[in-house]
């Protein structure tokens, strides 16, 4: 079993020179990442239970709140009290890169755009430390109440739940919050598995086109309901260019309102937003974007962090 050839192609246009060792990180399980969370317990305990219940957890060196245990324990830890109770979140690390970049504090009012299953705004809400306004937003019946529950389960007090299209935001909500969380649904292409052909099998260059105008019109609500002097951080799991650097690149043209600032994180595995693919060429705000470099650890991923000014 192997990615699809387009996917392979694509992906050596995006990384000519390390394709092949980033390539190399889809053949093999990576360990199962988790969040301890600080609403429901302290880290050490959660570790020091963990261990008592035979699991080998390893500190993540730049999150005190992440652990991994080998990629065989994730069913028992999904069955685990810990997990039950709300005290650990199973997490993708990258994803934890996202609410550290947007970084929300107590008191402000934040809005996570596209929800489910909640992990972002569980990490939030901690973040937050349960006191402000913490907007969350699912289209979807199932993943809404699986999102509800979630947050329920995590201790989380300050969320307040809609089930409805993201797109409908900006126009219902205009610059009402300090900060936005907007991870994009995308074509999930971090996430493919070399040994797994479900995680690719709806993959196409056209599933890229249709998630670049649903992202888009996301992008463009996130944009209005922010506040003049507000944050957005726009994130994908995907590596393609027109899910990524050119939605950003869009959004500068249509809003001179929003500046790109850097995003400072904790790691090396990093590379700046493209200024070029094909015959496009991108606003130079968007280099500083920031795209993670998938290892044997961690799924690729895509950040750009953007500020509204004052008008």
């Amino acid at each position: 079993m192997a990615l699809p050839d387009a996917f392979v192609e694509r992906f050596r246009a995006v990384y000519p020179d390390i394709a092949d060792e980033l390539l190399a990180t889809f053949e093999t399980p990576k360990p199962v990442s988790f969040r301890v969370n600080p609403l429901k317990t302290e880290a050490g305990d959660a570790v020091e239970k963990l261990k008592a219940a035979g699991f080998t957890p390893s500190a993540v060196p730049w999150y005190p709140y992440a652990f991994t245990v080998p990629a065989q324990q994730r069913d028992a830890l999904t069955r685990s009290p810990l997990f039950e109770k709300g005290e650990i979140y199973i997490q993708s690390l990258s994803s934890m890169l996202a609410p550290l970049a947007l970084d929300p504090q107590p008191g402000e009012t934040v809005l996570d755009l596209t929800a489910a299953p909640g992990g972002k705004s569980l990490m939030m809400a901690a973040q937050m430390e349960n006191e402000g306004w913490l907007s969350v937003v699912e289209p979807g019946k199932d993943r809404f109440f699986r999102l509800k529950a979630n947050l329920e389960r995590g201790g989380v007090t300050i969320a307040h739940h809609y089930m409805t299209d993201g797109r409908s935001v900006g126009a219902k909500c205009p610059a009402m919050f300090d900060r936005v969380m907007l991870d994009a649904p995308c074509s999930t292409e971090a996430k493919f598995k070399a040994w797994d052909a479900k995680t690719t099998a709806y993959w196409s260059e056209r599933k890229i086109k249709e998630m670049a105008k649903l992202q888009q019109r996301l992008m463009e609500s996130a944009v209005r309901s922010l506040k003049p002097g507000g944050l957005l951080l726009y994130a994908t799991c995907s590596f393609a260019p027109e899910e990524n650097e050119a939605i950003v690149d869009k959004a500068l043209k249509k809003h001179p309102e929003l500046r790109v600032e850097r995003i400072d994180l904790p790691i090396e595995n990093t590379r700046p937003g493209l200024l070029k693919w094909g015959k496009k060429r991108y606003d130079p705000e968007v280099a500083k974007s920031l795209r993670i470099l998938p290892t044997k650890e961690m799924d690729g991923f895509f950040l750009c962090k953007l500020r509204k000014l004052s008008s």
